[in-house]
């Protein structure tokens, strides 16, 4: 099996290039296709590729655990629920904030992730392990904090009050959604492929309902979603499907045999690369902030993964007795050289 550190890895060179592309496939600076095709194509294709695996793991000589009881199976929807309410949220807080005050709320939800982490998985972090979460949220604010003379420097806190219970709101959301995924993917010992293919299953239904809703609100204006499915796509608009799909692939795998937070520094680090990358493909102008941030998340990587014999000087310990006790009847111990010592 695949070591998670890999899997991380691999979650942050794709999840940094998905906005990369998803801006590559605009054409004059707008989407010519739909774009709320692209969840729901990239759901399909991760329901496609985890049955696939699912057919291939059944056919092994040890056959998958599969739990079919609908006690088990209902939970599964509520993912997807939840992502439904949260993206409604993101609108909704958008239109009370502007996109850069958006964006440095969102690093609420690796805060407000540690916190449910520890609520409802009951996982204990250390000390040192609150302060890295913490520094990692700091490292990403500073990243994307723009100098005073960018933009008014007093920017960030004049929305209104709406505006930042939403984005508190979303950041818990979002959190919610990634610890309860977790939950679901380490209660039994289900296949992988077997829990994909019901979170997916109900994934793709939901977006369906979305584009049908969406039908709906314009008046099919544009006809049903299912006629005009790939319209405008191009071969950038195949590999953001793609791109989106494997890396929900690479997330489910870490919720399995990693944890959120593994799956929150994956995502904190690729939104990094994303800044670094942005400065060579568009002309982006790195700050001080940038290079800021990107030293506060490595030294909060450090503090969270290496262990604490790396990030302190633990006192020695004691070099063993050359006294070794001897046992006795009863429960008495004693040394030899107590043995020797004269009675008074």
């Amino acid at each position: 099996m695949m070591q998670w550190y890999v899997v991380a890895a691999l979650l942050t060179i794709l999840t940094s290039s998905q906005g990369i592309l998803t801006t590559l496939s605009q054409s004059n600076g707008a989407y010519k296709y739909d774009y709320a095709t692209v969840p729901f194509l990239a759901e399909i294709f991760k329901l496609m590729v985890s049955s696939f695996l699912l057919w291939k793991e059944s056919r092994s000589s040890s056959p998958p655990k599969i739990t079919t009881e609908w006690r088990s199976v209902r939970l599964y929807p509520i993912p997807s629920i939840i992502y439904l309410i949260h993206n409604n949220v993101q609108f909704a807080t958008l239109t009370f904030v502007d996109t850069s005050t958006y964006q440095i709320m969102g690093n609420l939800k690796i805060v407000t992730t540690g916190i449910l982490f520890r609520l409802f998985l009951k996982r204990k972090l250390s000390n040192l392990q609150w302060m890295a979460i913490v520094l990692l949220a700091i490292g990403t604010t500073t990243s994307q904090v723009k100098g005073c003379g960018e933009a008014p420097c007093d920017s960030l806190f004049s929305s209104p009050i709406q505006g930042y219970m939403l984005g508190i709101l979303s950041a818990c959301l979002s959190a919610l959604a990634g610890v309860y995924t977790e939950f679901l993917m380490k209660k039994n010992n289900d296949s992988l492929y077997w829990q994909n293919a019901q979170l997916y299953t109900f994934g793709s239904l939901f977006n369906i309902a979305k584009l049908v809703f969406d039908d709906f609100r314009t008046g099919f204006e544009n006809g049903p979603w299912w006629q005009r499915l790939f319209d405008g796509y191009t071969i950038i608009t195949f590999m953001v499907v793609l791109n989106l799909g494997s890396t929900g692939l690479l997330v489910s795998w870490l919720m399995k045999y990693a944890d959120n937070i593994v799956k929150v520094y994956s995502t904190s680090m690729a939104m990094l690369l994303t800044m670094v990358i942005s400065v060579f493909l568009f002309g982006f102008r790195p700050t001080l902030q940038l290079f800021l941030g990107i030293f506060i998340c490595m030294m909060s990587l450090h503090m969270y993964f290496a262990p604490p014999s790396m990030l302190m000087d633990l006192p020695k310990a004691a070099p063993p007795s050359s006294h070794h006790p001897v046992e006795v009847s009863g429960d008495r111990r004693f040394s030899p050289d107590a043995a020797r010592e004269p009675h008074s």
